[in-house]
């Protein structure tokens, strides 16, 4: 899923121009507040959820509307991901995600300025959308191979996730965070090229490979690999030969932050 953020008054304006003219599912999510655009929501008892209740949904004819106070954006984005193609955050300036400021607004990662919604060039906004990272979860990639015209041969799913481990042992340094780094263009090409050797395999039917890049912290996801196979055997076997060949064929960096130092792994290698 593509994401980006459009801050300042004219948010959702801004981004009622650009959902038309992409493809694919669309999702805005407003940022509601007392001073900038919010979304507007057709259920007002949403607002007067029952003691202990976390989160309500309304459903009606026209669609659902929902209220909470359990989920954070990042959330929310793995919510998403696994069905929707593009998320316009409207009203979020700290978003990680790359940022259209409109007017005098400000944001932590702004990726273009533009005067007002209704002269932005569309073309600009929607290349910035287009170069973004993809918000990518797990779910994201098991819809996918599941999506596969060749899904109907298939009776097992098998998945990997490597997550930021923060100590070996005890005795180890606590680690704070991973950063990656990849080869553009060359680690992406690599990772495809594995996926369609893999998928050569008799019995396996679709591959997916997915890896994070930037700073991670620890607990978080780093790196995804989902076969859709015809048997548990074949989908375990390639599975692990996936998270093997992506660590050791595609061009992709890690520098580790430890409460005592910073450095590049390869260098220790």
């Amino acid at each position: 899923m593509q994401v980006l953020g459009v801050v300042g008054d004219d948010a959702l304006a801004l981004c009622d121009r650009v959902a038309p003219h992409l493809d694919g599912r669309v999702a805005v999510v407003g940022h509601s507040n007392d001073t900038g655009d919010s979304l507007p929501t057709s259920n007002s008892a949403l607002s007067q959820r029952p003691d202990g209740v976390d989160t309500a949904y309304a459903l009606d004819s026209s669609g659902w509307t929902a209220a909470g106070e359990d989920r954070s954006l990042e959330d929310v984005l793995d919510d998403l991901a696994a069905t929707y193609d593009h998320a316009l955050l409207a009203g979020f300036p700290d978003a990680t995600a790359p940022t259209i400021a409109v007017g005098e607004a400000g944001a932590a990662n702004v990726a273009l300025e533009v005067g007002n919604a209704a002269d932005a060039d569309i073309e600009a906004v929607i290349d910035v959308l287009v170069d973004a990272e993809p918000h990518v979860t797990l779910e994201t990639l098991v819809e996918r191979v599941k999506a596969s015209p060749r899904a109907e041969r298939a009776g097992a799913i098998a998945t990997f996730t490597g997550r930021v481990r923060t100590k070996d042992g005890e005795a180890d340094p606590e680690t704070l965070e991973l950063t990656f780094e990849k080869y553009e263009g060359v680690a992406d090409e690599r990772m495809r090229t594995i996926e369609d050797e893999l998928m050569e395999r008799d019995g396996v039917q679709e591959v997916a490979l997915f890896h994070r890049t930037g700073t991670l912290e620890s607990g978080e996801d780093i790196v995804f690999v989902v076969v859709l196979a015809g048997h548990r055997g074949e989908a375990f076997e390639t599975v692990s030969d996936g998270i093997d060949r992506l660590k050791d064929e595609v061009p992709i960096f890690k520098r580790e932050t430890t409460v005592e130092e910073d450095f590049w792994v390869h260098d220790r290698q």
